[in-house]
Parts: structure tokens; sequence; C-alpha cells
């Protein structure tokens, strides 16, 4: 017999009764399954069908979710926090330790390095070892990292404790997108990635604020002190709620690929990081090159091996590669806009940091709102409408952030921070959403690394990217007799928000290739043998 079924009834095979009594019974029973089906039942979706990740059997529902993924938000906010909180402690390091700002840059550089090189392996981790061992494993790792950095005595030793920390971090950003796509169902991915998003974006709201006034009562110690504090309670979150929702697969492990990861995207970031400071000197040129070609042999190798270390064939799915070059592409917006508009504050309009900073946090809580309410209107919406509208508004911000001046009224700048801040989330949140979607469960952990692969990298880029450009905007002003250093600035700064709206354009140009598809679920056929199953 043939019928459309959602699931079967356990009870049929311990029920005591006669034989006919029984194939009566299993008859009855999946007839009354065959319609409707109800909110609550079970269904067996097309590409369920066809992932190797299901698992019969196992129920993968969780009654509450949000409070399985607790351990994993505090990992992510902490390892925000710590990125956006270290630029105001790196003049007190300087002082501390007597090193000029090109070696404190490292603080910055051997975070992003360490994220850019650990990234690309986490996949392969979680197909080896269970999500939760490995999140702990992390954290344990961030909580060393810090209390290293807490008691450092000299440069080389806090510089140690902190690529431990961007170690960490590498591995809980992607572990935190591939665990909401087995811990929440389907339609409520865009929610949940809000929520995720409002983790992230809460962090640099108020990452300089509190790294500000602990340096003020204590000193920068402080601040590694609180990261040790916030890593402890992550542990204990974790080690109480979180489960193992990403199956192992075990494949085999190719250990040139793996070497050849580590070298390719750790030249890749430090080449990118240390153009502001060395321009395209042979040392960076040199690291430049060794990175393309290598990542060029590392993702040829990817595509040819029986058990790629990262499945780059996500990127052969259209419907995951658009919406992750607009992810990319957004991210290193705001990264570039994030860059030039505090110190445009500052060096431009002459305000202090802690003005600048107070100007800056509506801005910053208003991003994080909209971040939790993109991930919501993605689930009714779809991308498509979200990311017209989040482009139109940061290209507005942009044009307003172009127009301000040395004397121009506070008011537009929070006016265009603000508009920007809003419109940036619902390209990313619906973007990013739209990308873990279109994936097959079991390629879920590899797409949430390339994302935020390519996030790291493109907005390592766009910061070199807008520093040269600030650069030559203030050469510019000088050779044409400009002898006004904040307006050489200002005029600098311009450079940058072009380039920052020529990403957004791309963002928009590509949302018209975006497919959506807004059919609902349906049952698939499944053949079923009353007799056996009475058995």
């Amino acid at each position: 017999m043939r019928f459309f079924v959602a699931d079967c009834d356990p009870d049929v095979r311990g029920c005591r009764r006669s034989p006919g009594e029984r194939r009566a019974a299993a008859t009855r029973r999946v007839r009354q399954k065959r319609i409707p089906l109800s909110e609550k039942q079970t269904t067996i979706r097309n590409t369920q069908l066809n992932d190797s990740a299901f698992v019969p059997g196992k129920p993968q529902h969780f009654n509450h979710p949000h409070k399985v993924m607790l351990g994993l938000y505090i990992s992510v906010f902490l390892g925000m926090l710590s990125e956006t909180s270290m630029n105001i402690t790196l003049p007190d390091l300087m002082n501390d330790f007597g090193i000029s700002s090109g070696a404190a840059q490292w603080m910055v550089v051997g975070y992003m390095l360490a994220i850019g090189v650990v990234l690309p392996c986490v996949g392969l981790m979680l197909k080896w070892i269970k999500a939760k061992t490995l999140v702990l494993f992390a954290l344990a790792c961030f909580l060393s990292g810090a209390v290293i950095c807490t008691v450092a005595p000299n440069f080389p030793i806090l510089l140690a404790g902190r690529i431990m920390q961007g170690i960490s971090t590498g591995i809980v950003l992607p572990t935190m997108y591939a665990a909401i796509m087995r811990v929440f169902p389907l339609h409520k991915i865009g929610a949940a990635n809000g929520v995720a998003g409002l983790v992230i974006m809460f962090a640099p709201v108020i990452g300089p604020t509190i790294a500000g006034a602990l340096i003020g009562a204590f000193s920068w110690r402080a601040i590694f002190a609180l990261f040790a504090a916030v890593a402890l309670v992550a542990i204990v979150c974790t080690a109480l709620f979180f489960v193992t929702p990403i199956e192992r697969t075990r494949p085999n492990v190719d250990a040139l690929s793996i070497v050849a990861s580590a070298i390719g995207f750790g030249c890749l970031v430090a080449g990118v990081s240390l153009i502001s400071d060395m321009g395209f000197s042979p040392a960076v040129i040199g690291l430049l090159a060794v990175g393309v070609l290598v990542l060029a042999f590392y993702a040829y190798r990817q595509l040819h091996i029986a058990d790629p270390l990262l499945n780059l064939r996500a990127l052969g799915v259209a419907a995951f590669r658009t919406p992750a070059i607009m992810i990319s592409c957004s991210f290193s917006c705001t990264l570039a806009f994030m860059y030039l508009v505090p110190q445009e504050l500052q060096r431009g309009m002459g305000l202090s940091s802690t003005v600048a900073g107070l100007l800056m946090l509506p801005g910053g809580v208003i991003n994080a709102l909209c971040t939790l309410a993109a991930g919501r209107m993605f689930d009714r919406h779809g991308a498509k409408k979200l990311v017209w509208i989040g482009s139109a508004l940061t290209i507005i911000g942009g044009a307003l952030f172009f127009a301000i001046g040395v004397s121009t009224p506070v008011a537009l700048f929070l006016a265009a921070h603000i508009i920007v801040m809003v419109g940036i989330p619902f390209i990313q949140q619906s973007s990013q959403s739209a990308a873990l979607k279109s994936l097959p469960g079991h390629m879920a952990a590899d797409g949430s690394t390339i994302m935020n692969t390519m996030q790291q990298v493109c907005g390592a880029i766009a910061t070199a990217v807008a520093t040269c450009l600030l650069g030559l905007g203030q050469a510019n002003y000088a050779a044409d007799g400009g002898m006004n250093p904040a307006q050489g600035f200002v005029d600098g700064s311009r450079y940058g928000y072009l380039f920052g709206m020529a990403l957004v354009v791309a963002v928009l140009v590509l949302s018209f290739l975006l497919r959506e598809s807004k059919e609902e679920p349906q049952l698939v056929p499944v053949h079923v043998d009353i007799e056996k199953l009475a058995a």
C-alpha cells in the first residue's frame, strides 16, 4: 500500500493483540495520520531525505533551544567583546611595555590571524569531536589566555595569551551558527540568527565603554580579568545546558590541507593587516603572494579529494554563494565605516574620545535591536525585500557621512550613524539566514565556516583599503595646498565612505540574483507494508 505519512505509531509494535487485531489497528492508525496534519506533527522534507545527517528515530526537537545555546551565545559575545575592546588599550600597552605603535597593533593583528587560521579547520573538528567538547576546549583556551594576559610581565607573553583568545573565538563563532541549524526548526532560523546577531552586535556597543571605564578605574589588566570571569560563566552554562546536535562522521584527515590552510589564510590575513603600517613593502607583497598561491592550491585540493577539510562545494550552490558574497560585502562596509567614523569625530571634528564614544552609543544600541528584528522579519518576508531596504538606508547614511565637515553639527552625524546602523542588519541577518537555510544539514558546519572565514578575510582587506584611501585623500588635500589637518582627515575619510557605499551597491545588485522558495514543505510518498508493520 502507498500512503502519504508523517510518522508511524510506536505503540503498534508493542501491542499485545491477535494478528488480525494488530493488522486492523495498524491500518486505522496509518489512515488517521494521512490527513490532516497538525502543526505539531513531524513532516519529512525532501531535503531531509537526501541529508546524510538525518538519523531516523532520533528526535531533533528541543523544548528550550535558546537555553541550549546559552553557553555559545556568551562565548561568541565574549569573543566579539574582546575584539572590539582592544583598540582603546593600545596607548596604555605602549606606555607600560615601551613598545611602538606597530608592535602594539599585533594585539589586533595577532587576534585576527589566529581566527583566520583556525576558522577553516572548524568544520573538520566538528566532524571528529563532540561539539560540546570542542566548545569547552575553546572556552578553556580563552580562559587560559585571559589569565595569561592579566598577569603578563612582558609583551611577548601578553601577545601569546591574546592569540589563544583568537583561537577560541575562531572555534566558537562557526560552531554557534552550525548548532543553530540543528537546534532550531527551519521556520525559525531567521529569528534564531537574529538573536545570534544581537549577541554579536551588542559587544561593539558596550565594549569600548566598558574598556574605558576599567582602564580609568584600574588598568588595562582589569579588562582581561573581566574576560576571564565571563569565560567561567560561559563554561558553566555550556557544561549544564549545551548538547551535541552535530553528528560526527569522522572523515579521513588530510594533513596537507591543514598545513595549506594555516599557511594560506595566515599569510593572507597577516599581509592585508600590515598594509596600513608597512605599505606594499617587499615583506607584505611576499606574504600576500604566498597566501594567494597557497590558497589556490588549497581550494583545488578541497575540490578533488574525497574528504575535504572544508567542503568548498557549498560555494557551488548559487542559493548559498550569492548571499555569502553579500554578507562579506556588507561586513566589509561596516568595518570600513566603523574604522573611519570614530577617528573622524576626534581628528576631523575635534571631539574628545569620551564624547565620540557617547555619540556612537545610540547607533550601536539601535543596531543591536534592529539585528534581532531583522531576523524575525526574515521568517515572514524572506531576504530580498529586507536587503533592498537595508541597502537603501545604508547608502543614504553613507551619503550623509560624506557630507560631514569640520564644523558639521553633531545632529548630522547622529542621523548618518543611526541610519547606517539600521540598514546594515537588514542586509547582514537576512543574507546570512538565506545562505544557511539553502544548505542541507550535513553542510551547515562547512557553510558557517566558509561565511565566517570570508568575513574575516574580506573585513581585514576592507580595513586596509579604507586606511590606504584615507591616506590618499589626505595626500591629495596636501598636494592641493591644504594646510588644515582636520580638513585633510575629513577629505580622506570621504574616500573611504565612497568605498563603503560601493560595496553596498554591489550588495544591492547581487540581491536581484537571490532565489527564494516560498513553497511549504510537502509530504513525500512513503511505501508502508501493513503486514510487516503489524508484525
